[in-house]
């Protein structure tokens, strides 16, 4: 039985469909990611995924438990890390975990058993008793994320917890989710950093206008719907369209710059650098953003 279950689920506000009709499952143990533009769907799913927004139809049950009967039983089980910064400034770091486990009828000891594990495994220790106040965002997300395993929970939702992180602090949120990952964690992750989701996610699905539009392994998709790797090419000119055209590649027209995607090595890359134009050429492997981008487009989402 998977951990999560979502069949036919929908969303809609008024005229706006915001979720429609989507479908997956997660695997206990597997880190699974919900990827899409703004706009796309996510966080209507997620919100309704942890019974903070009433879902319009479809099936959806979290530990075999159907979300509307079993609401209290799966919160008491699910550790959620939202966007949104919802820390108590009046209260220290430590305070903010030990206060946590209160929701969950932690005792207090052992509450203080697992605020000073967390605070270990964050490397948040000698921020203990500082207030909110004074942390950098990386610290707080951090906290955020210590919060969210307080009552030590069976799934992690993670809606975006990285976003407008510094590298490091992005490098090291990455480390700790590996590091639950190996433990047995299973994480629901959405995400706009497509390294992030190629570095964690076992499977992943890509929405846009509240629909799936691929699902599957992050490699296995670029492999099979971009392919080996992507020449990029600066300011074009007829006698290079000419010989892609002649060569008949897969060509993504940019204006001023090509993107060909190659099913196999390298060789029309030294081929078109040696007979045509090495200038302004570029070779490099395939990735989960090219795929992102051919499908949900490059326009800019409000």
């Amino acid at each position: 039985m998977p951990i999560l279950k979502v069949e036919s689920l929908r969303k809609n506000y008024g005229t706006l469909t915001a979720v429609d009709g989507i479908s997956f499952d997660v695997q206990s143990g597997e880190c699974f990611g919900l990827l899409g533009p703004n706009g796309a769907g996510k966080t209507s799913t997620i919100r309704m995924l942890y019974g903070y927004t009433p879902r319009d139809s479809g099936l959806l049950e979290v530990f075999g438990l159907d979300i509307d009967k079993g609401l209290r039983e799966i919160k008491r089980r699910i550790g959620i890390c939202q966007q949104e910064d919802s820390l108590d400034p009046d209260l220290s770091v430590r305070d903010n975990l030990i206060g946590y486990a209160r929701y969950f009828a932690i005792p207090k000891p052992e509450a203080e058993r697992r605020a000073d594990e967390l605070l270990g495994f964050f490397a948040l220790q000698n921020r203990a008793k500082d207030k909110i106040m004074v942390l950098s965002g990386g610290l707080k997300r951090r906290l955020m994320l210590a919060r969210a395993l307080v009552n030590q929970p069976e799934l992690l939702i993670l809606d975006e917890p990285t976003t407008g992180l510094d590298p490091q602090s992005r490098q090291l949120l990455w480390e700790k989710l590996a590091e639950l990952k190996k433990q047995g964690l299973t994480i629901l992750l959405t995400t706009h950093y497509m390294e992030e989701a190629e570095r964690l996610c076992d499977r992943l699905v890509i929405v846009d206008h509240g629909r799936i539009l691929v699902e599957g392994k992050p490699a296995a998709l670029v492999q099979e719907r971009v392919g080996h790797s992507v020449l990029e090419i600066a300011d074009p000119d007829q006698p290079l369209r000419d010989f892609l055209a002649r060569e008949k590649c897969r060509v993504e027209d940019l204006g001023s710059r090509l993107l060909v995607y190659l099913d196999h090595g390298d060789e029309l890359f030294l081929k078109l650098t040696r007979e045509v134009r090495a200038e302004g050429c570029m070779l490099r492997p395939a990735g989960l953003e090219d795929l992102f981008l051919n499908l949900t487009g490059r326009e800019l989402r409000e």
